[in-house]
């Protein structure tokens, strides 16, 4: 079960019960919507999502925020940029408009 106010708290939950395949509880991948872009930052080198996430948001578990806002990011299993350096990411608000904190 998901934390309460996690990201996936709203998940749907699944399960898989057939004789070819082992039981396996999951979540549903979540929806996500478009983020709210507020600042352009050109990504230099050595900088990596969760000390972006730190530096704008003083939270390093937010990397998924900017994830999130720059689906062009596909390899994010190592936070590092490398490959998007001088490209401008997207840095969306902490919490979107509306949303509960």
């Amino acid at each position: 079960m998901p934390v309460k106010g996690s990201r996936y708290h709203n998940a749907e939950l699944f399960s898989v019960d057939n004789a070819q395949l082992r039981l396996f509880p999951g979540t549903r991948a979540r929806s996500i919507v478009r983020a709210t872009g507020v600042l352009e930052y050109t990504v230099k080198d050595g900088d990596r999502l969760d000390l972006l996430a730190l530096y704008f948001y003083n939270d390093s578990r937010k990397w998924w925020r900017l994830l999130d806002a720059n689906p062009q990011i596909i390899f994010a299993a190592d936070l590092t940029l490398s490959e998007n350096v001088g490209e401008t990411v997207l840095i969306p608000r902490m919490v979107e408009a509306g949303a509960r904190r």
